[in-house]
């Protein structure tokens, strides 16, 4: 599949930056010409590799995240700026009552299916009331995602849907693009990791924030490590951004679904951006 060599050439990149490999370099990496390789990534990215390892750089991170230090003092990040209203169009979350949260799933029926993404292959859980689950899964762990999904609903009915979960993977993923029209989430959470999840939404595509900013936005600014830990039981990969959230020093740190892709989303977010800007 085309995004295990992209992630190949972006491992390779990020620990052989300061040596700068030169285009041939990257592309026997993964097997391929360097000309098939350069057009193989700028279909996938929109740009050339050289630029999108600008994105990656400790430099240019760390100026978006005074970028977006900024944007929560300026117009009160936590829900009220301009931006946040404009965003939360596309993405919207319910969690469910207390009563649903001890029931875990009592009464809902929940379909899933593994599809292919611009970050490799996903699951997806989906219900009447919206997504309830989204995770990257490896080659050979597709059971393994869905035994873990199983334990957060333990008594829900999940049955296979994959022609069902086919459309939500259209409108989340639209021809390699941002998402597309409004999008609902159903998720289990303490009132604390809601209230992260929400923060994380107002972080719009192409930027990035800390643990710090983000305790900052839901007026809990010493609770960074509790910050970091809802970040990390986010059940809905993508669309609750955890990947935007970086460290402070400008390196984008570990992710669940790992450090490598964690760059590949953060990389191909900004190169999407930047071009729907300057389009």
């Amino acid at each position: 599949m085309n995004y295990e060599r992209i992630a190949t050439a972006i491992g390779y990149l990020s620990e052989h930056f300061l040596e700068q490999p030169d285009l041939d370099e990257v592309a026997a990496q993964v097997h391929l010409s360097p000309f098939h390789f350069q057009r193989l990534f700028s279909a996938w990215a929109g740009v050339s590799p050289k630029k999108f390892l600008q994105y990656l750089t400790t430099s240019y991170l760390k100026n978006r995240l005074a970028e977006s230090a900024n944007l929560i003092e300026a117009a009160e990040w936590a829900g009220l700026s301009s931006q946040s209203r404009v965003y939360d169009l596309f993405v919207n979350i319910e969690a469910v009552t207390p009563h649903e949260f001890r029931n875990a799933g009592a009464g809902l029926t929940i379909q899933y299916g593994y599809h292919d993404t611009p970050f490799g292959k996903c699951f997806i859980a989906v219900t009447s009331r919206g997504v309830c689950g989204l995770s990257f899964v490896e080659a050979g762990e597709e059971q393994a995602a869905l035994e873990h999904f199983r334990q957060r609903w333990a008594f829900a009915t999940i049955v296979p849907g994959q022609e069902a979960t086919a459309a939500y993977i259209q409108q989340i993923f639209p021809e390699g693009s941002l998402p597309a029209g409004k999008l609902h989430l159903l998720v289990q959470g303490t009132n604390f990791q809601v209230k992260v999840w929400q923060a994380l939404l107002q972080i719009p595509p192409g930027a990035v924030s800390t643990y710090r900013q983000i305790a900052r936005s839901i007026g809990h600014p010493n609770a960074s490590r509790a910050v970091g830990t809802a970040i990390g039981n986010n059940p809905v990969a993508w669309l609750i951004p955890c990947h935007r959230v970086i460290r402070q020093e400008g390196i984008p740190g570990e992710y669940h679904w790992g450090a490598v892709r964690k760059k590949a989303i953060i990389g191909w977010e900004m190169a999407k951006q930047e071009l729907k800007e300057t389009a």
